[in-house]
């Protein structure tokens, strides 16, 4: 068995909020890119994009772009994702938006609902991209 360890790289980027916690926004190892979870605020205001499910997954999917894009990735090469949702009921309104920031061959994804958000958000997405 080989001992050896693929090496970890942090991903910040000022385009996404930073992390408000011991975490980072993104870990690259292995060749690939481990995106955290992304809440809809605005990395300019520190507030959330908007009070509507689209408006919040639109800035979700805009934070995970900025992440990827630091880590030398792209939408493009997302292969899973997970989607948090406040409330099940948004899942169609949230998927339409979605499907605007996605081509095929789509990610794969598992969507849930959480008891609570962070901050009171709306909608969380995480994701796995390629390198």
């Amino acid at each position: 068995m080989n001992n050896t360890q693929t090496p970890l790289t942090a991903v910040h980027t000022a385009n996404a909020p930073a992390a408000i916690g011991p975490y980072s926004q993104a870990v690259c190892a292995g060749g690939f890119v481990y995106v955290s979870g992304q809440i809809p605020l605005d990395p300019a205001t520190g507030e959330f994009a908007g009070p509507d499910i689209r408006t919040q997954t639109r800035q979700s999917l805009k934070n995970i772009a900025a992440i990827l894009a630091a880590a030398g990735s792209g939408m493009d090469r997302v292969v899973k994702t997970t989607v948090l949702l406040k409330d099940i009921g948004d899942f169609a309104a949230m998927n339409e938006v979605y499907a605007e920031a996605f081509t095929a061959p789509y990610p794969a994804r598992a969507a849930f609902e959480a008891a609570a958000l962070p901050k009171g958000a709306l909608v969380e997405i995480e994701c796995v991209a390629a390198l």
